[in-house]
């Protein structure tokens, strides 16, 4: 089925191409409000603190898009646009996405778990960059390739399932993120569990639909236009795959649901390596390889953004991630991509 979507996104005139734009951006906006309001039933019915639902069910949801990019690619024979797609995406969800989301209202902030969840998010992009080293050749460092072997995809895969464990008991004996009133409870009275959990799988479903048109438009557009394969993925296909994030981050905010926001990009970021590369190489005999650009630009672009991220939680006032951070995160975003452009 994707490939003959595939197929007909590719022999599409600019025409078609507009209206599937058009149409996957009004079926991401119905369904990013469906997903969200559903995030904070469940985040009410479990006791969970949203920034928890945030970095794990909902991540998972939104993540769906890099991890079918980046096993197709990988399985493709383009190992170079799967690891690329989930830097790319690490460094675009960081930036720009929490960079809007900051700018839009200060988000509020429960240092606690926001420590911790982002030393993990800061640790597995360490990770991934470690285990991508050449190893005995540091003198090649910045004319080698970057490569991701099988048996380092299934590790990533494993530490998948100890992260997702880890998070959810660790916050269940913490204290919640917020306090939930008496309204929001009724609001849920009568709803089950199931029933949640089933409205939000179906606007995941969506969402990941819809931003399939639009990264196959893209894409098209652009390798029409000759840019490479790594460099697409890491900035292209990275920004349309990161539109559920986007758009579930944009619309939680305006819901006055930061918590969820922040949450979702946390674990979009973790779930980037852990699920997306590390599944992409576990399912490649010969693992995943990259641009010999990856060591000069996108790894230390992705390590100082988050480094960033982790200035603004530290130096945050009042509980809350300010628009100063959100200028920061964007600002970096920005010069990463017009750095990127001039290398094309």
């Amino acid at each position: 089925m994707h490939q003959l979507f595939e197929e007909f996104i590719t022999n599409a005139n600019i025409g078609v191409l507009l209206l599937v734009v058009a149409i996957s951006i009004a079926v991401l906006g119905v369904s990013a409000d469906v997903l969200v309001d559903n995030a904070v039933k469940i985040s009410i019915k479990t006791g969970l603190p949203k920034i928890i639902v945030g970095a794990t069910i909902v991540s998972i949801g939104t993540t769906f898009p890099e991890a079918v990019v980046s096993v197709m690619a990988a399985m493709g024979g383009q190992p170079d646009f799967a690891l690329g797609n989930a830097v790319g995406s690490i460094i675009c969800d960081t930036g720009l996405i929490l960079g809007i989301a900051c700018l839009m209202s200060p988000l509020k902030l429960d240092m606690a778990l926001v420590n911790r969840q982002g030393w993990v998010q800061f640790g597995t992009a360490v990770l991934l960059v470690a285990l991508c080293l050449p190893y005995g050749q540091f003198d090649e460092l910045f004319t080698q390739k970057a490569f991701l072997s099988q048996w380092s995809g299934i590790l990533l895969v494993i530490l998948l399932g100890v992260y997702l464990v880890w998070s959810v008991r660790s916050a269940r004996l913490g204290t919640p993120d917020c306090e939930i009133d008496a309204t929001a409870d009724d609001a849920t009275a009568g709803i089950s569990m199931w029933r949640c959990l089933g409205i939000l799988t179906v606007a995941c479903a969506f969402v990941i639909l819809s931003s399939i048109g639009l990264i196959e438009s893209t894409k098209v557009l652009a390798l029409r236009a000759g840019v490479s394969n790594a460099v697409i993925a890491a900035t292209v296909v990275a920004l349309g795959t990161s539109l559920p994030e986007l758009v579930t981050a944009v619309t939680a905010v305006r819901k006055g649901h930061g918590e969820l926001a922040i949450g979702n990009v946390i674990g979009a970021d973790i779930l980037n390596v852990l699920f997306v590369a590390g599944l992409a190489a576990a399912v490649t005999p010969d693992g995943l390889f990259a641009d010999r650009i990856f060591f000069r630009l996108q790894f230390p672009a992705m390590l100082f953004i988050l480094f960033c991220f982790r200035i603004g939680i530290q130096t945050s006032s009042n509980g809350y991630l300010g628009r100063r951070t959100g200028f920061l995160l964007l600002g970096t975003y920005i010069i990463y991509i017009s750095i990127t452009i001039t290398n094309l």
